[in-house]
């Protein structure tokens, strides 16, 4: 998958991705897979043909496990279900997230909660049911899935800028309660990455033309470009890195 690196730890490693079957996640997936790992992911829609893909170019195929990430019972029996197929977790990446476009005069309660529900809450959960495997093994490496949209403080998305700046948040938490026990744990601030859905949604010719301006590097972000930055977090080539936010976006957002 990536062009640029090895990292050789990542080889046989067992990984769990939320939202791995579409989109940066899929790349995720093929990502990890072309390191070697094995890799399990949830998705809510079927990914059964990009797994069937996957099988053909990688020698271990991806387990699927459909599943609700608000679900969160259902969630954590996915993580059990994915360690007793590929062994103890110790790769674990919150990449799912719903990024719908929403006005504050119209949202409700449950909307909001919605919102929550899909875009953080589950980055708590598979954290606190991955952790003890990764204890167990003597290190870890969990890879949250920010976003740069609260640093630019974007309209149009109050549920989801908020559930991305609470990731950052709880990044940092997490990486100081569970480093004691060798678990590392690093957020990706990814700014506008030309999937497909985003492509089909909202990247007309013109509002292209306007981010590419933002950017310091004249190339719009694609998936690959943020797969290698979490193989990186994901290997011990990052070993003593840990609550630290990467942003990968090509320059729009200044940070340090």
């Amino acid at each position: 998958m990536t062009a640029y690196a090895t990292f050789h730890d990542l080889d046989g490693a067992s990984v769990f991705i939320t939202g791995g079957g579409s989109g940066i996640g899929a790349a995720l997936t093929e990502g990890f897979l072309a390191q070697g790992a094995r890799v399990a992911f949830v998705q809510r829609s079927d990914a059964s043909a990009f797994v069937a893909e996957m099988a053909g170019k990688y020698a271990h195929a991806p387990l699927y496990l459909p599943c609700d990430i608000t679900d969160i019972p259902a969630l954590k029996d996915a993580i059990a279900q994915a360690a007793q197929a590929h062994g103890p977790i110790t790769r674990l990446v919150n990449n799912a997230a719903n990024d719908n476009r929403h006005n504050v005069a119209d949202l409700t309660v449950e909307d909001w909660d919605a919102y929550q529900n899909v875009n953080l809450r589950p980055h708590l959960f598979t954290a606190q049911t991955a952790a003890p495997m990764m204890k167990a093994a003597g290190y870890g490496s969990i890879v949250n899935f920010s976003s740069i949209s609260y640093m630019l403080g974007m309209a149009g998305m109050a549920g989801y800028v908020t559930a991305k700046a609470a990731i950052t948040g709880l990044t940092r938490a997490l990486a100081r309660e569970l480093g004691p026990d060798q678990i590392r744990v690093n957020a990706v601030m990814p700014g506008w990455v030309l999937t497909q859905r985003q492509m089909d949604l909202w990247a007309t010719p013109d509002v292209l033309a306007a981010h590419l301006d933002r950017q310091c590097l004249p190339e719009h972000l694609q998936p690959r470009d943020i797969v290698d930055a979490v193989l990186f977090l994901s290997s011990q080539t990052s070993r003593m890195m840990t609550g630290q936010a990467m942003v990968v976006d090509g320059g729009v957002a200044v940070s340090g």
